[in-house]
């Protein structure tokens, strides 16, 4: 199976050897003017390079940023620096923006301090940086010059293929294709999959499919060529020519195994498709089984969801099962949130807890999403020991409970005499501003008032005044009758200087 093409990036080539060889032409006026000049925001640029970016190459960044091109080389020969083919490579890297200056820096570099020994990964990385700019008849005059000194890969067809399909230009990408072996680079299965990602990468499944069929009398697609096809689908909703895709791909390299993004993307696709779709997506995933084909992460997590929306507990807890750790697919903390909420709504508290006690041993850490859930869920079961050990823990891990959470855990703990978890509790909401603090004070001082709690129900009521919290008159009264049964007036008039203060 060959080695598939992930992202549009330069590979660099195995080979450390260094050759000769001419720099490319001039760029100026190259540009095809039938296609709008790429954003220069889109590059990267040295002035968001991190230290990877050693200061020589961000010196030789900003002089190409900060000169035309036929004022570079005398720019450079200023500076006195001396170049390595290291340098040349993170420059260009870090000079898309600026393609003229970055065809003078490599020439200058090849010709003052290298010996013209540039590196196959610089000649590359000036082909790309020349087609993603437009320069065609420049990144083929710097083809023209890697093929005389036998430095073509396949590295730098996929850069052309990238580069006219991001320009729009799918059947010139075609063209660079059908010309590979006069170039001396195979035209292989790797190449064509090349071609099918950069054709995908912008939108053109059809286009791709088109050359895909057109390639195979002398190019045999495998199993990455369609499953490039079929990602190219799911980016697209394509339902209909997905199902034509697999059906080719079954006929054609059949079932196996290793293609776990082929059936993910297939399925996926299924899912997105409505009710009837995520239906046909169970009958396929039930026969991919039969073959012992399992999909990846994106139908696993995107059937839970489904199957949470339609509560469906039985089916999601199969899936869940079937899933669990094969393929490297391990449930992540949005995956498990779903699954406790969804226990939770049908009141299956001890299922909830057991997925709650498990995430963790498979990586996934609990959020405000996860606690909440719970807490709410406890409450409503009436299990106010769980509930408050739940606010506990996640109160300790910083996260931040709702304020309706807050509210129904301090009602329910002062009914049932729990001050000190009460205390916590209210606590969190003064720390947070988690509404409704008035109500929530007023009720908590009358109740340590109620329980013969008095210095607390003062220290308290005076900690709501410091604040701003209001504190009602109607509080502070009782406060009053309690305070001069044993004698200590003086606090309530402390307390009472002060909340009128406010």
């Amino acid at each position: 199976m060959s080695k598939r093409p992930a992202t549009d990036e330069i590979p660099r080539p195995d080979s450390g050897k260094r050759h000769y060889g001419d720099a490319p032409g001039s760029v100026v006026g190259d540009q095809n003017r039938g296609s709008p000049a790429p954003p220069r925001s889109s590059f990267p640029s040295y002035l968001d390079a991190g230290p990877e970016l050693s200061p020589k190459a961000r010196l030789l960044c900003e002089i190409l940023a900060s000169n035309p091109p036929t004022e570079v080389e005398r720019a450079l020969d200023a500076v006195g620096v001396r170049v390595s083919t290291e340098d040349v490579e993170a420059v260009l890297k870090f000079s898309y923006s600026q393609p003229g200056a970055a065809v003078a820096f490599f020439r200058w570099a090849g010709s003052r301090h290298i010996a013209n020994r540039h590196s196959p990964y610089a000649w590359n990385l000036v082909v790309d940086l020349l087609g993603k700019n437009l320069h065609f008849e420049a990144m083929w005059n710097a083809v023209h010059s890697m093929r005389s000194e036998g430095l073509l890969s396949l590295a730098t067809f996929a850069s052309i293929f990238s580069s006219f399909c991001a320009a729009g230009r799918p059947d010139d990408a075609l063209a660079a294709f059908d010309t590979m072996n006069l170039h001396g680079v195979p035209r292989d299965t790797a190449a064509l999959n090349s071609l099918l990602s950069a054709v995908c990468r912008e939108g053109r499944v059809a286009t791709a499919r088109l050359f895909c069929d057109g390639a195979r009398s002398s190019v045999a697609p495998d199993a990455d060529s369609f499953a490039i096809l079929l990602e190219g689908c799911e980016n697209d909703v394509d339902h209909r020519s997905a199902r034509e895709v697999f059906d080719d791909m079954i006929a054609t390299v059949g079932w196996d195994p290793a293609n776990v993004l082929a059936y993910d993307s297939f399925l996926a696709i299924l899912v997105r498709s409505g009710s009837h779709g995520f239906a046909e997506a169970l009958r396929f995933f039930e026969k991919m089984k039969q073959k012992r084909c399992f999909p990846g992460m994106k139908f696993f997590r995107n059937a839970i969801k489904v199957l949470v929306e339609k509560k469906d507990v039985r089916e999601a807890m199969n899936i869940w099962e079937e899933f669990m750790g094969r393929n490297g697919c391990f449930p992540d903390t949005p995956m498990y949130n779903s699954m406790i909420a969804l226990q939770c709504n049908l009141n299956q508290i001890d299922v909830a807890l057991r997925f709650f006690d498990e995430m963790i041993v498979y990586g996934a850490f609990p959020d405000s999403q996860t606690y909440n859930v719970l807490i709410q869920c406890l409450l409503k079961g009436k299990k106010l020991r769980e509930a408050a050990s739940i606010f506990s823990e996640m109160v300790k891990n910083e996260c931040c409970p709702t304020a309706a959470n807050c509210a129904s855990l301090m009602k329910t703990l002062m009914d049932s005499a729990d001050f000190e978890m009460a205390l916590k509790v209210w606590k969190c909401m003064t720390d947070n501003g988690l509404p409704p603090l008035e109500e929530a004070g007023n009720m908590l001082v009358l109740a340590l008032r109620d329980v013969d709690m008095l210095p607390e129900a003062c220290k308290y009521a005076e900690d709501m005044i410091d604040r701003g919290i209001k504190l009602n008159s109607s509080t502070l009264s009782k406060l009053r009758q309690s305070l001069l049964k044993i004698g200590k007036g003086s606090i309530h008039d402390h307390l009472l200087r002060k909340w009128k203060s406010r």
